[in-house]
């Protein structure tokens, strides 16, 4: 530690995708719209070795730059979850983009920088970490969801989520502010040594701060940006928001909270199990009236959101690998049904409407059967991977003590069994609405994977579940 010049190496896959992002921008500033099939495949490849230097790093906790940058099995399981997400959201946006004709090069390098952002996040050990991580991951989306530059929805949705990102940005940089004051430090480890003594100003600077990490997950209250900016967005991008960078503010929600607060846990989880039953509950009813399927989506992962938060409030490591589990299986899930709508396309152009899918089991047999799994799977039914997610995180709760969080979060479930069940009717019980385009076959690939992994999940989990493990007991 006492070497002035830190050691880069647990840092690694984040130079690699900070270093490439800038030499992609050069490459397409210099041959412009021409570049983008190279660019594309280049940010593929440059996620994919990120997740392959991540997996070979040495194992133990790696620490650099001070103590502020942490590198622990619960990073790495969340860092490869991220690059999953970033690398297929790049490959499924492929063919939607130049059908569209938005085959812009920013699209990849915007999604290498995002990336680098909640690799940074995921790692942070402290309040100045986690800020340039946030920022990092957030401003890269503000542009992403506004890339359609014609459509009206596309430049609203970006306008909206800045806005409001701009607002929790004030709100987690107050909270961390007053923690600072209060603790007379930045970094996690030095604010639980103060935090022993416990006072009123860190408890207010902590609300704040969750307030910040509530809205990167869209988790009631903080919720009102996502209805919109999922359905405003091209739906690609839509797929990406779902996805990785839900995991990263997952993970420092979790870092956060049982490194920096352990001795004023009770605070806290009041805090996040008000937040997980507002969001499970607004989650399973706000989505039955939804007509449009990306709304309805952008209801179930704020639903999807509040169940991995009830793993979080049972405030123990076998809570702690239940939000782990969760996310990695909410992760399959989510690239899977992106992957479904995203092949709503008729000749005249893309169909959001849950009434486009009708009779889709007499026209895209294959399509519907996936499509059917992965609903059923994020309503929780057995033996599919969703409702093991859902298992673990509840079982934890009831182990500390949270049986009425629990009972809630089973009521939820029910209720928002029923939409995702209408949708399963609609494609198999009403008249045909018409033939959709063929599925693009990297998308398909998709589909099929992840409705494979849902489906199969149960015959084999053990190397999800020791993995998780392994990455919840390095926190405690």
């Amino acid at each position: 530690m006492n070497d002035p010049v830190p050691t880069l190496l647990p840092a690694l896959p984040e130079i690699i995708l900070a270093a490439g992002a800038m030499a992609l921008l050069m490459l397409g500033a210099f041959r412009g719209e021409r570049s983008v099939p190279l660019v594309n495949a280049v940010a593929i490849a440059l996620l994919v070795i990120a997740a392959f230097v991540v997996a070979t790093l040495p194992p133990g906790k790696l620490v650099t730059f001070g103590g502020s940058f942490v590198v622990d099995p619960f990073a790495r399981f969340l860092k490869i979850l991220a690059l999953i997400g970033s690398a297929t959201a790049i490959v499924m946006s492929m063919d939607f983009l130049s059908t569209e004709r938005l085959q812009r090069f920013e699209y990849a390098i915007l999604v290498l920088l995002s990336t680098t952002g909640m690799l940074m996040l995921i790692s942070a050990a402290d309040l100045i970490a986690l800020y340039l991580g946030f920022e990092l991951m957030s401003l890269s989306l503000y542009v992403v969801a506004a890339i359609q530059r014609d459509s009206v929805r596309s430049t609203e949705a970006g306008l909206k989520y800045f806005v409001l990102g701009a607002l929790s940005s004030g709100m987690l940089l107050y909270g961390a502010s007053l923690i600072y004051g209060f603790t007379g430090t930045v970094s996690f480890a030095g604010i639980a040594e103060a935090a022993q003594q416990g006072n009123v100003g860190l408890t207010f600077g902590l609300v704040f701060l969750l307030a910040g990490f509530c809205f990167k997950v869209s988790a009631v209250p903080f919720h009102m940006w996502t209805p919109d900016v999922y359905e405003g967005a091209p739906t690609p991008v839509t797929a990406f928001f779902a996805a990785a960078p839900k995991i990263a503010a997952m993970a420092i929600f979790v870092r956060a909270t049982t490194t920096a607060f352990p001795d004023i846990a009770v605070q806290w989880q009041q805090i996040v199990v008000f937040v997980a039953i507002a969001s499970m509950l607004l989650g399973s009813f706000a989505a039955i009236g939804q007509r449009n399927i990306k709304r309805l989506m952008a209801y179930s992962s704020i639903g999807n959101m509040g169940f991995a938060l009830v793993g979080l409030a049972a405030g123990t490591e076998q809570g702690v690998r239940g939000v782990l589990i969760y996310m990695a299986i909410y992760l399959a899930m989510t690239l899977g049904a992106f992957g479904c709508i995203l092949a709503m396309r008729r000749r005249d152009g893309m169909v959001e409407d849950i009434s486009d899918l009708s009779g889709l089991s007499r026209t895209h047999p294959a399509m519907a059967f996936f499509f059917a799994m992965l609903l059923f799977s994020l309503a929780g039914i057995p033996p599919l991977a969703g409702f093991f997610a859902k298992f673990y995180v509840f079982l934890a709760a009831i182990e500390a003590g949270l049986y009425a969080l629990a009972v809630i979060g089973m009521i939820a479930t029910v209720i928002g069994a029923y939409y995702y069940l209408a949708i399963v009717k609609v494609m198999y019980f009403d008249e045909p609405a018409g033939q959709f385009e063929p599925m693009p076959r990297e998308v398909a690939a998709i589909v099929g994977v992840a409705g494979l992994f849902v489906l199969l999940f149960f015959v084999y989990p053990a190397p999800l579940l020791n993995v998780a493990s392994a990455a919840a007991k390095s926190l405690f």
